[in-house]
């Protein structure tokens, strides 16, 4: 009987302790103003690139002479670009392309970038040589280094992810080299080596896993960063190429018709603006969310409250 009563209690214990871990998460996203108006501002971002082109009744491609340069209006809401197409079917479509294309560089740089900065913290030899080709590479301004690419590899979609992906893999290479270079130095990995443990699982297993909340708040500034970036390179005519819509192909064609229609350069410009506000926003919060001090914060209120 004793025994159950001690099990009984562990397990409450036990619930209990993970019913107020939930609850301190769920205060501190509350709290978390930035990251709750950057994750709005993600999330419809995300429904538009995922289902808003198949609620669009107009053909993004579909030249209209006749409807050229119209103002908004009930049937065109954004109005229409030089050649009558319907410029929210062409904004929406190229939703799916900025976004698209910001989550494949996110996601291949920060792969590669983990990669490079796990394993240069752990050899030194190996870390010269490393952290010297992406001090070299980071040495270039990104834009002229991706424009460089470009004109290398051509415009097309997948060109723009492999010339993004390689600007921004030095970044993220540098963060995860930082955070885990403090790790490797802890006194529970140098017991790992005395007994053994090979240099796979203690990178993987044991540094890798505390490096993944710095990861996640650089991720989101590369996202807003290659919005930018590829919309900078498609209005210079390097990146998407026409007819296919981007935000950047639709503001370069709206720079020579400005005067005569100047929706065609607010309403791309304001989508560019709203998303790369929204994933800084998002990333300001998610650094807020990790840092230590604010868990340390939220525990000390909850402490008063309890104590009062």
């Amino acid at each position: 009987m004793e025994e159950l009563k001690r099990t009984d209690e562990y397990l409450t214990i036990k619930a209990n302790l993970k019913k107020q871990q939930r609850q301190l998460i769920m205060r501190k996203i509350r709290s978390n103003k930035f990251m709750m108006l950057g994750s709005i501002i993600f999330i419809f971002l995300m429904i538009i690139a995922l289902f808003g082109p198949s609620l669009m009744s107009f053909d993004p491609y579909e030249m209209k002479v006749t409807e050229r340069l119209k103002a908004p209006s009930s049937l065109h809401l954004l109005g229409t670009d030089e050649y009558g197409r319907d410029l929210l079917t062409r904004i929406v479509y190229g939703t799916r392309v900025s976004i698209g294309i910001g989550v494949a560089v996110t996601i291949i740089s920060s792969l590669l970038g983990m990669i490079i900065g796990l394993y240069a913290s752990y050899y030194r030899t190996l870390d010269h040589i490393l952290m010297r080709i992406c001090d070299g590479l980071m040495a270039i301004p990104g834009i002229l280094l991706a424009i460089a690419l470009m004109a290398a590899l051509g415009p097309s979609a997948t060109n723009v992810i492999i010339a993004l992906s390689i600007v921004f893999t030095p970044n993220i290479a540098r963060v995860v080299r930082s955070s885990a270079l403090v790790i490797r130095e802890q006194t529970y990995i140098e017991a790992m080596h005395a007994q053994g443990a090979g240099s796979f699982r203690i990178i993987w297993g044991h540094i890798a896993p505390n490096t993944i909340s710095p990861l996640i708040v650089q991720a989101t500034f590369v996202f807003a960063e290659t919005i930018i970036s590829e919309a900078a390179l498609s209005f210079l005519g390097a990146g998407i190429p026409a007819p296919d819509p981007s935000w950047g192909n639709i503001l370069q064609a709206g720079k020579l018709v400005i005067f005569k229609a100047w929706w065609m350069v607010v309403y791309p410009g304001l989508f560019i603006i709203i998303s790369v506000l929204g994933l800084n926003l998002l990333g300001d919060g998610l650094r807020d969310y990790f840092d230590p001090h604010t868990t340390r914060k939220f525990k000390r209120r909850k402490s008063k409250r309890v104590g009062g």
